[in-house]
């Protein structure tokens, strides 16, 4: 994004849609930028109009997490592309332990598309980024021919920096130590289907789009020695545990009856043949944490309001195999493997 012009005729937002001009690099891209983006986004770094934005990092290690969404429909029960291309950005970064600082945006707008539209979910971006604290200060815009998108395509890059003594990676997970999810399970999935295919229930299911940061913040405060930590997206709970035993070469067991769904979602889940443990969701975390620092940190991150509803749900176990096997509520065992093929395909 490199120009922030006033234009004499302003753009037809109520009514005006995308055309190939907003993407040919002349006078249209600029009004759109001008109009759409800059009126939106704007903070110090984006006004230095450049093709970059300058800055200087403070102390630490830096840590950057890349991230493309493509989710439809574009607005959803909760939220839309605007706010979760924040979210998930930053809490792919905030995964690390790291304060998340910055963010790039790059749009891949289809002809045709309504202004008003893309305008509502820049607007959304923008305000998921100032609560967030997380300016996004750079981007660049793209335009495809009608028929050749889905509306608007978004890609989102964080930088952020990890504290000294911080060491939270995916390879960290100990036999021993205590499996915990910040809240429930399987939210964004089931809101995104209902709307997809338009399902009514009795209650609204709104999917838990948020951004984590904060409450990672007070987590490592807390208990900086925390070994892993990871948002389970796509794929939902079950494949997150099984990328994190791979990555550490142990197994794991957790426990049906601990593990968070809320009524609504377990119910929509049973009807629609799901299984609440692969269901997406984009406001909840995975932390692993030594056993002996578990109660500890579950206290810390129930006492956030993004970690109200925490549960410790299992343990990090010994086992050549890397399994993760559930105890379930009627006495037995089984695996929980890896989900196959896309349950939910575009739900990010």
């Amino acid at each position: 994004m490199t120009t922030n012009r006033r234009f004499a005729i302003r753009l037809d937002l109520e009514h005006g849609t995308v055309d190939m001009s907003h993407g040919a690099g002349g006078r249209a891209m600029a009004q759109l930028i001008a109009e759409v983006f800059y009126a939106h986004l704007d903070n110090e770094l984006l006004r230095q109009g450049n093709d970059q934005a300058l800055f200087t990092p403070p102390p630490g290690r830096l840590a950057m997490s890349t991230d493309g969404h493509v989710i439809s429909p574009l607005f959803f029960p909760g939220g839309d592309i605007g706010c979760l291309s924040v979210h998930g950005t930053i809490n792919d970064v905030a995964m690390a332990g790291a304060r998340p600082l910055y963010l790039a945006a790059g749009f891949i707008l289809e002809e045709g598309y309504p202004l008003k539209d893309l305008a509502r979910i820049v607007a959304s971006m923008a305000q998921a980024a100032n609560a967030a604290g997380v300016p996004v200060v750079t981007g660049d815009t793209k335009v495809v021919e009608r028929g050749k998108g889905d509306g608007v395509f978004i890609t989102t890059t964080g930088v952020g920096v990890v504290p000294a003594g911080i060491a939270i990676a995916g390879d960290q997970a100990r036999p021993g130590d205590a499996i915990l999810v910040s809240g429930t399970l399987g939210d964004h999935g089931v809101a995104i289907l209902s709307r997809r295919e338009n399902l009514g229930f009795d209650v609204e299911i709104e999917s838990d789009t948020a951004a984590l940061h904060g409450l990672v913040a007070a987590m490592v405060t807390a208990v900086p020695d925390i070994h892993c930590l990871r948002d389970p997206t796509r794929g939902g709970l079950a494949t997150t545990l099984n990328e994190l035993a791979q990555q550490s070469q142990v197994g794991m067991r957790i426990h049906e009856s601990a593990i968070p769904v809320r009524p609504e979602v377990s119910a929509a889940c049973e009807l629609l043949g799901l299984d609440p443990l692969y269901v997406a969701n984009e406001g909840k975390l995975v932390a692993i944490c030594p056993g002996e620092r578990a109660a500890e940190l579950l206290a810390v991150m129930r006492a956030h309001p993004l970690g109200a509803g925490a549960s410790l749900i299992g343990e990090v176990v010994a086992d050549p195999h890397r399994f993760v096997q559930m105890e379930t509520t009627f006495g037995g065992s089984r695996i929980v493997d890896w989900l196959a093929g896309e349950q939910l395909p575009r739900i990010c």
